[in-house]
């Protein structure tokens, strides 16, 4: 408790995932034969009662995004934007793909015939190979960036190299848009797609790739679903392409 309360009440996300290690630790202890009786760290019926849920700790912050709208005129305004990390986010945008996935992509991991971007297992959050259908406007955005010398999509300043995680967040402090973070563009496409499309949730959250909670639909959901997505992210890009005038609804082709 002395090492875990403080650390509760100013980082609970940290302190959780410390405790977990702890109570791992110490059941690994007690199967060897090191330590007898119960776990202190366990939390169902021990820490649950001594500490409080974390979601009622703080309250949970959620990245600043772009509402949908907005984006045809964010777009048109970033494609005047010279510079890797200025194409860089904008593939990032049209491909609702994390920053870690986009700064480390190489030319290797394109099918540029297949329009077809590939990013391995290690580099995405659920350490599973994911498969990105890539638009007109996605491939547009990587010939923008183009660098033969490079193996990096989109190049750094240090030769060799990829872009620093911060270079993203540099290139909306240009624009002036210092209050949005580049992770909260995922939640704009979410947000259009629930919205303004028919396309189903399940192959929005494909597209995301977010790992299905639930254990037995991810057990018989094993396709990606490929040709369907290319016909989300394609209407997401044409989407983009579109300056809504104020007061005007934005038409959408249906799916």
């Amino acid at each position: 408790m002395r090492a875990i309360e403080p650390l509760w009440k100013t980082k609970p996300e940290t302190a959780a995932r410390v405790r977990a290690r702890i109570e791992a630790v110490l059941d690994w202890a007690k199967a060897r034969g090191f330590r007898d009786g119960e776990n202190p760290a366990r939390w169902r019926g021990h820490m649950s009662n001594l500490l409080p849920v974390r979601t009622k700790v703080r309250a949970v912050k959620h990245h600043a995004a772009l509402p949908y709208p907005e984006i045809g005129a964010f777009m048109c305004d970033l494609r005047t934007r010279q510079g890797a990390a200025a194409a860089a986010l904008e593939f990032l945008i049209l491909t609702a793909a994390r920053t870690g996935e986009v700064i480390g992509a190489r030319r290797s991991e394109i099918d540029f015939h297949a329009r077809m971007w590939t990013v391995p297992e290690e580099r995405m959050k659920g350490k599973r190979e994911h498969r990105v259908p890539l638009s007109s406007a996605a491939m547009r955005a990587l010939e923008r960036a183009k660098v033969e010398s490079s193996e990096f999509l989109f190049p750094g300043n240090n030769a060799g190299h990829g872009l620093s995680n911060m270079a993203l967040l540099k290139v909306l402090e240009r624009m002036n848009r210092s209050g949005l973070t580049v992770h909260g563009f995922r939640a704009t496409f979410k947000t259009w797609a629930t919205e303004r499309s028919n396309f189903p949730r399940e192959l929005v959250e494909a597209a995301l790739a977010h790992v299905l909670e639930d254990k037995t639909e991810a057990a018989y959901q094993r396709g990606d679903m490929l040709g369907k997505r290319r016909r989300l992210m394609g209407a997401w890009a044409e989407f983009c392409d579109k300056i809504a005038a104020g007061g005007t609804v934005v038409t959408l082709r249906q799916a």
